[in-house]
């Protein structure tokens, strides 16, 4: 997709809106930034901008650090997808990392011997729910578009990190603790990540991982192929399918990877034009539909406090985000194997029907999915699953190029299994455990080669003139869809800034209930929404929005303070 100057161009045949919203005065930097989840990787991103690499380059030698100092959410053994905006020519390209199925999975890959689905952590520690990795050959498959540093300059922080041993952050001592049984029962994840007597490493403590820097040297001397071909990729099989919990992925289907340039999707929101990631990932499809629906609200004018939602604003992010929820579970799924009624869903005339649903004074009874194209395949609503293990980087070169990187391993420490100093995914439990409900499949359901849907969400911002405003996205699972619309709604609606979008309490649902962050003012809600009819439920917030704002003046960056991360420019 091209944005010229003057033009508001709307992928899909959306058409055309009007009228600027104000917005702040940016602080922060002038010539590049870049924000992501952990320090050390922000550092690795800076400096690579500092040299004069592009905001890929940045974005490859911050997910290379990440995947040592961060290996619970993130990692060259699991998957990411990536919006990239090229300044020169004002292109949003879409790139798919995504993991996928081996060819011997079949739609049975999470039934029990009864026929029953197994349980989530019955499925996914161990061999079974491991997908062939895609990060690495994506990021590869950029740099050669958009690079400007020399591939093997981008991994030497994570190798130096690697070799020397970094500070154990506190939020990966915590997960270890937390996870400990589950992430002890390897071997190989036992003793890294714990000390001889059985007891988690401590935060502060000196971790050294020298496998994960010797694969790095050979990704940074061979590229993706020193991970999808060869002894490594010997060893990934093999460790897959000897586990105590077999899976089926072999050294075929790493050497068959190939990542996919994808068509973003994108619709305006009042006076902007919103951009994300198309299936096989649903979160740019169920946050733009959230936004169309909420279009035809006055959310503007509505109050908050701070960018902290109001009883009437959450009450509308609720009901906006069940109505797309229910489209989510029905519809989407790999394109590449599912026919996804992608325009119907964005159309405008099918948002503005199912808008007329929303009572700005009571919630919906029920919600199911609309029928936004009559030729849709008949399907069944796929049940929801745990999603945790994501990072998210975001970055603006010198030249006005930008990426937004969603990235994961899937849940906490992803299978748990640890090859060569690499935390493999189990991001297959991401696909439906049941392929059909009633006699009808399920869209999201196991097949061959197959990318199991995502909920991972980077998203670009345009003004009316095509000028990029906004570089953000989060982590946070399931909760990512949300995450991004609330921000997207304080951002573009209540004209706040990247660090309150950041640290604003979150109001949430996926599908059918009204989730409210506990300990925060929005949990204050919860009598008026229970009086609307809506039902209640706190939960704690996972989530890591990393925000840059774009201006003539410069750049205002902001990572969700719930993490370890930071902004960083110049």
């Amino acid at each position: 997709m091209h944005l010229r100057p003057g033009l508001f161009l709307i992928c899909l045949g959306l058409g055309v809106v009007s009228g600027l919203p104000a917005s702040g005065e940016p602080t922060g930097a002038r010539h590049h930034m870049i924000v992501a989840a952990e320090p050390l990787a922000v550092q690795a991103g800076l400096d690579v901008l500092r040299a004069g690499g592009s905001a890929v380059d940045a974005a490859i030698a911050a997910q290379a650090v990440l995947a040592l100092v961060e290996p619970q959410a993130s990692g060259l053994g699991g998957g990411a997808v990536m919006l990239h905006y090229a300044a020169a020519s004002g292109k949003v390209t879409a790139w798919d990392g995504r993991e996928t199925a081996p060819a011997a999975a079949g739609s049975d890959l999470f039934l029990a011997a009864d026929g029953q689905p197994m349980g989530f952590y019955v499925a996914g520690v161990g061999g079974r729910a491991v997908g062939v990795p895609g990060a690495l050959s994506m990021l590869e498959a950029v740099h050669r578009a958009y690079g400007k540093l020399p591939w093997e300059r981008l991994f030497a922080a994570a190798v130096g990190l690697a070799e020397q041993g970094f500070a154990v952050p506190p939020r990966l001592a915590a997960v270890i603790a937390a996870d400990a049984p589950r992430l002890a029962s390897r071997p190989a994840a036992r003793a890294y990540f714990f000390h001889p007597d059985g007891t988690p490493l401590q935060a502060g403590e000196t971790l050294v991982n020298r496998p994960l820097a010797e694969a790095l040297r050979a990704i940074a001397a061979d590229g993706a192929a020193a991970l999808h071909r060869g002894a490594l990729a010997v060893a990934i099989a093999t460790a897959v399918r000897t586990d105590a919990n077999p899976g089926l992925l072999t050294a075929d289907d790493l050497a068959a990877y190939a990542p996919k340039q994808r068509q973003p999707v994108c619709r305006p929101y009042r006076a902007w034009l919103v951009c994300g990631m198309g299936p096989p990932s649903s979160g740019g499809v169920t946050v733009l539909e959230t936004l169309g629906l909420l279009a035809h609200l006055d959310v503007p004018g509505l109050a908050h406090e701070g960018g902290t939602p109001g009883a009437d604003a959450a009450h509308l992010l609720v009901e906006a985000g069940r109505l797309a929820w229910a489209d989510r579970a029905l519809y989407l799924a790999d394109s590449d194997f599912v026919r996804v009624p992608l325009p119907g869903l964005l159309a405008a005339d099918y948002l503005t029907a199912r808008a007329q649903l929303i009572d700005r004074d009571r919630a919906m009874a029920s919600v199911r999915a609309g029928n936004p194209d009559w030729q849709a395949p008949e399907l069944a609503p796929a049940p929801p699953q745990p999603d945790h293990g994501t990072s998210q980087i975001s970055v603006v070169d010198d030249d006005g190029n930008a990426v937004s990187l969603t990235t994961t391993v899937q849940d906490v420490f992803g299978a748990r299994l640890l090859v060569n100093g690499l935390l493999l995914n189990n991001e297959l439990t991401d696909f439906s455990f049941v392929p059909s409900v009633g006699g009808r499949a399920v869209a999201n359901r196991v097949e061959p080669g197959k990318r199991p849907l995502s909920a991972m969400a980077p998203t670009l911002v345009f003004d009316r003139a095509g000028r990029l405003r906004f570089v953000l996205g989060s982590v946070g699972g399931s909760r990512i869809i949300g995450d991004v619309a609330q921000a997207l709604v304080e951002l573009l609606d209540w004209g706040v800034d990247p660090a309150t979008a950041a640290a604003a309490p979150h109001v949430s649902t996926r599908g059918d209930t009204a989730d409210l962050e506990a300990g925060t003012a929005v949990a204050a809600l919860a009598p008026v929404l229970e009086a609307r009819g809506q039902k209640v439920r706190s939960y704690t917030s996972i989530s890591g929005l990393a925000i840059i704002a774009l201006a003539p003046e410069g750049f205002s960056g902001a990572a969700d303070p719930r993490r370890e991360g930071g902004a960083a420019g110049d």
